[in-house]
């Protein structure tokens, strides 16, 4: 039962980062969920930046030491998303590139929110 919570949370965990890194393109939809992204984008960064772990990595791998399996190394990033996003064979320039497409991803998704908040303050 652990080991399936703990599988339930990697997913939840997946929405999250989903979440961190196209959530503000929710935002034209949703305009009240800038206060749910910002935080949750500025979390997301930070522990990133700082190299911390999260604590849903933690609790992750408390479910499955509970459930009589072995906890990972590193966070959760570096177990399930690194190796898809960034095989073995991947360069530092195409990272680059990549690392600035998600940049430019989400201030591109700000200034149309940011256009759309200010349209709207117009019609009023």
């Amino acid at each position: 039962m652990t080991v399936m919570l703990a599988d339930g949370l990697v997913i939840l965990h997946l929405l999250f980062v989903a979440f961190v890194m196209a959530g503000g393109f929710l935002l034209l939809r949703w305009p009240k969920l800038v206060w749910l992204h910002v935080p949750a984008a500025a979390w997301g960064t930070w522990i990133e930046f700082t190299g911390g772990v999260c604590p849903l990595t933690s609790l992750e791998n408390h479910l499955r030491m509970v459930g009589g399996g072995s906890a990972y190394r590193g966070g959760f990033v570096e177990r399930y998303l690194l190796p898809i996003l960034y095989p073995e064979s991947l360069s530092l320039p195409v990272q680059q590139v990549l690392g600035g497409v998600v940049v430019a991803v989400n201030l591109g998704a700000y200034g149309m929110f940011y256009r759309a908040v200010r349209k709207n303050k117009a019609r009023y």
